[in-house]
């Protein structure tokens, strides 16, 4: 008789599977490892560490992108945007979907993770996916073969590299790096994984790689240059001579030179000393220097280019020199919002969580909730309700309980007194009126 039972498997912790193909994926890691000597500008291994390109001139990496101003304005609306949104949970009875809470609903709004706040969560996502490409979740069940889901805990980009099984190239497995270096493999049903553009199967487009390299490096170049200025900080000055004066020769012109410089050298010169022209000289001012203008253009150039990635109109981020085409109301701009950037966003995450969470359940579903950044101001709403609810003879299709549900309030009681805008209505002028 065989001897079946092989002790040394079984003693091993996890998939026997999966421990095999991780040893085997870490050997040729170490293979392919590239000595921290040959790490050089120009090099891919360079411009994977800093977010260059061979050859693209100045690196850019998540920390260096962020500490532009509109970069972060942007990365800061649409992930504050979706941080504020709902995630209403629904079931289909017949065919309209009714919204419930369940405790999957208190993890997807209010606590993901016992370190993560819901909104948090999903602003630090929204950041990892507009700046590298993905948006990474770890899904945490009651039990590994549970339905359940109990938690949802981000990770950075950075610390996932999804690789195709080696038996089933159909499907994807996650290495994932956590704060202490140790290194967790994960199916594909067990992370919630949603690509920017460009996605290749494996990974979105890292946006610091390509698309935003140029904007944050011009915006780059533009803050340096006006540091140079504040450093050398001088009046927008012209010295002019009169044509009948005497022509400076080469000793005036150094003497006038160097009183010029004593006088306007910077924080440390004399900038209370004098300057005394002479040889029929003048100073005039002037309103701003070429080197000026060709700065405040490169500084614009950039946030416009920065704004356009995002698909974000300059005006959402406060540069105010474009008008907008959205409309003037907040209820149009809020609108133009939803439906042209932050729409191409929340739809690939909510494909993304119903087919990882309810796979093979259409009756289930979830959906933000955009209400909150469509809402036009009171007059528009109550107006709006007016209308729903029938005014002036015209039918209405909403109960008076459905239009103070929409504004928060309890359903009417018997003892609740309204107008009903008949002969009980109070008149605005008696005296007149009689």
């Amino acid at each position: 008789m065989s001897d079946w039972y092989n002790k040394e498997r079984v003693a091993q912790k996890g998939s026997v599977v999966l421990n095999a193909w991780r040893e085997k994926r870490e050997a040729e890691r170490q293979a392919a490892a590239v000595p921290v000597s040959d790490i050089r500008p120009g090099t891919e291994a360079f411009g994977w560490l800093t977010g260059g390109m061979p050859g693209s001139g100045r690196p850019v990496s998540e920390r260096t992108a962020m500490s532009i101003g509109a970069v972060y304005a942007c990365v800061a609306l649409i992930g504050g945007a979706l941080a504020s949104l709902t995630l209403e949970t629904y079931k289909r009875v017949g065919r309209i979907g009714e919204a419930y809470r369940p405790d999957l609903w208190w993890v997807l709004n209010e606590e993901m993770h016992p370190r993560w706040a819901a909104p948090v969560a999903w602003e630090f996502g929204a950041q990892s996916l507009l700046l590298h490409g993905d948006l990474f979740m770890r899904i945490g069940r009651r039990s590994r073969l549970s339905p359940n889901i109990t938690t949802l805990k981000p990770y950075h980009a950075l610390q996932v590299d999804p690789q195709p099984y080696p038996d089933n190239k159909e499907r994807l497995l996650y290495y994932l790096w956590d704060e202490s270096g140790e290194v967790e493999v994960v199916d594909q049903d067990d992370m919630i994984h949603v690509p920017g553009p460009g996605f290749d199967g494996r990974r979105g487009m890292s946006q610091i790689r390509y698309v935003l390299r140029h904007a944050v490096s011009l915006a780059t170049a533009g803050n340096e240059q006006a540091n140079s200025m504040l450093d050398n900080m001088r009046p927008d000055l012209v010295l002019t001579q009169n044509r009948e004066a005497k022509k400076l020769e080469g000793s005036d012109i150094d003497s006038l030179r160097k009183q010029w410089l004593e006088r306007y050298s910077g924080p440390g010169g004399k900038n209370g000393a004098p300057v005394i022209l002479t040889g029929g000289m003048d100073i005039k001012q002037i309103s701003i220097t070429p080197q000026d203008a060709q700065l405040l253009e490169l500084l614009q150039k950039s946030v416009e280019d920065t704004a356009r990635i995002f698909g974000i109109p300059p005006f959402m981020i406060g540069y105010t020199d474009k008008t907008t085409g959205w409309g003037s109301g907040v209820e149009q701009m809020g609108i133009g919002f939803v439906k042209y950037t932050l729409q191409r966003h929340l739809v690939k995450i909510e494909q993304e969580l119903n087919r990882k969470i309810y796979r093979g359940n259409r009756d289930q579903y979830v959906e933000f909730d955009t209400e909150t950044l469509e809402r036009g101001d009171l007059k528009s709403r109550l107006e709006a309700a007016r209308i729903a609810f029938g005014r002036a003879g015209e039918p209405g299709w909403m109960t008076r309980d459905e239009v103070r549900r929409i504004f928060n309030l309890p359903a009417s009681t018997p003892a609740d007194k309204f107008n009903e805008g008949k002969g009980d209505a109070p008149k605005q002028n008696p005296p007149a009126a009689e």
